[in-house]
């Protein structure tokens, strides 16, 4: 049974934006090995969207953005849209009954599958179909933007903490 894992680097008060801080190389590494290891990912539109970008190889990337780009663009994923009427290489899209799709995903497959997109997190959160939450934690303040958690955040419990480079800290979280 594959386990559904939401996970996005958090500002301390709470935000996502990846236009206003980035991984470091090292982090960005263990972003590369993590996706490597994926059995899939599910995305909303909007963040689906937004990893496009990794499609179209671009003369400025260096190692590891080719890296990344690789292991994105072989990665099986599911993409929850309404809107959308087609989607790129190695991506299903799923128009309708979200709960039932990704019961089945994790029913028939092993390994962990990455949830990308707050709000689409959040309505897999109120279904309960979430295993585990991870932040990871950077120490900048934004002051605003897109949170975290797209509604009232479930109830949760601390599994693990770690260093992540420098000065980013992943928190695991399992629903209590």
């Amino acid at each position: 049974m594959a386990k559904l894992v939401f996970g996005l680097n958090v500002s301390l008060d709470g935000y996502i934006d990846h236009q206003k801080f980035s991984p470091s190389v090292s982090l960005f590494r263990h972003f590369i090995e993590h996706a490597r290891d994926l059995t899939g990912s599910v995305y909303g539109r909007r963040m689906y969207e937004v990893m496009r970008y990794w499609d179209e190889d671009s003369p400025e990337w260096g190692t590891e953005e080719h890296d990344f780009a690789a292991v994105w663009r072989d990665q099986p994923k599911w993409v929850v849209s309404r809107t959308l009427k087609s989607v790129g290489p190695n991506a299903t899209l799923v128009a309708d009954d979200i709960e039932a799709v990704i019961r089945r995903l994790k029913a028939e497959l092993a390994g962990e599958i990455e949830v990308a997109g707050p709000a689409l997190a959040q309505s897999l959160t109120d279904l309960g179909l979430i295993d585990e939450y991870r932040l990871y934690l950077h120490p900048v303040v934004l002051g605003h933007g897109k949170p975290f958690f797209a509604g009232p955040p479930p109830p949760l419990h601390l599994v693990a903490s770690e260093l992540m480079g420098d000065d980013v800290i992943r928190l695991t979280y399992v629903p209590a």
